[in-house]
């Protein structure tokens, strides 16, 4: 069994990259495709070309494509990434993070249609953080990006407004997260952008590339679509990042939306022990941090519905990793979920 990394892409992904050459423009962020087989890309990789990213990455699936010689002669800024095998939506998004040079990537999916948003300088302009200068004269200067991941508001093929927006939840003192509604917010208030979200949907999102590298990306070892955006909102909570709403950007799937399996599996342990279990020590010499103490290990085997010797593996492996990233830890999970509760 695979143990849960802590080194940003450390997996090495067997891939050939076509194409991708010509930069269209220097505007700090480029656009990531996920691609979902069966669509004809012509008229979308024009639109997306119209709105003046610097560079365009398009994730493929690894069957045969046929109509990539034409695509990459027709788009040659579209930088096409083919895995030799499949890959899951975390180890695509890692995998295209390490491809991009600009400081933002915008994570779509190509059965998408941008509905609102301005062009790819406005967008990034959003979310670089301005200070002006004391001497009138320097004008305003860059001093960095606002948050880890900004998400968009989605709206489903009818252009109706999806709840794609997650909230942490307890039932029965059983842990889940339930979806929400972007909550409307006038144009003219100033917070534009105040609505939290503990994961974005679908991987959709505006990622800064440097926190997100920082972080450990996704983690590749949690195979279901769920459990791996938990365990990445989760932890970017869980050591001091932010995943927000921007009402300016708005995202239409061209048919329904997907449906997420929040099924309890491994991949839920996994996402337990690296998130909800370890407890976080504040103590006065200033080094805080986190543990994953010992006496949570009988309540967890008995739960996993596994034989003593799995369960030790796997609680194992959680504690090594939370051991090695103890002082990365800013609250835990409880603090976290007061977030939410306090926003009521």
């Amino acid at each position: 069994m695979n143990t849960i990394h802590t080194i940003f892409n450390e997996n090495i992904i067997p891939y050939t990259a076509v194409g991708g050459k010509e930069r269209i423009a220097s505007t700090g962020i480029s656009a990531v495709i996920l691609n979902r087989p069966g669509y004809v890309r012509r008229a979308f990789f024009s639109d997306i070309e119209k709105i003046g990213f610097d560079n365009i990455i398009s994730i493929e699936s690894s069957s045969p494509h046929y109509d990539m010689e034409e695509l990459s002669g027709r788009f040659p800024f579209v930088r096409f990434i083919l895995p030799e095998n499949e890959i899951n939506l975390g180890e695509q998004i890692n995998l295209a993070a390490s491809e991009t040079e600009s400081p933002l990537f915008y994570v779509l999916r190509s059965d998408m249609k941008i509905i609102a948003g301005g062009t790819a300088r406005r967008i990034a302009e959003r979310l670089f953080i301005k200070t002006r200068e004391k001497n009138a004269a320097d004008g305003e200067k860059i001093t960095g990006l606002k948050r880890l991941c900004t998400v968009p508001v989605i709206m489903n093929s009818n252009y109706e407004i999806f709840p794609s927006l997650s909230a942490p939840a307890t039932q029965k003192k059983k842990f889940q997260s339930v979806l929400l509604e972007p909550r409307e917010i006038p144009l003219e208030v100033s917070r534009i952008e105040s609505s939290l979200t503990l994961y974005p949907f679908d991987g959709i999102g505006i990622y800064d590339k440097q926190r997100f590298i920082n972080l450990g990306g996704y983690d590749i070892t949690i195979k279901e679509t769920h459990w791996q955006l938990m365990d990445f909102g989760f932890r970017s909570y869980l050591w001091g990042e932010e995943i927000a709403l921007n009402h300016h950007s708005k995202l239409a799937y061209e048919y329904e939306p997907p449906v997420e399996n929040n099924s309890i599996d491994r991949d839920f342990r996994r996402f337990y022990l690296k998130n909800l279990a370890p407890l976080f020590r504040v103590n006065k010499t200033g080094n805080n941090y986190a543990y994953l103490p010992l006496y949570r290990f009988f309540p967890f085997m008995i739960s996993s519905g596994e034989d003593y010797h799995c369960a030790w593996k796997e609680f194992r492996e959680a504690r090594k990793w939370v051991n090695n990233n103890k002082y990365r830890f800013r609250c835990d999970a409880q603090t976290i979920m007061r977030k939410w509760e306090d926003s009521d």
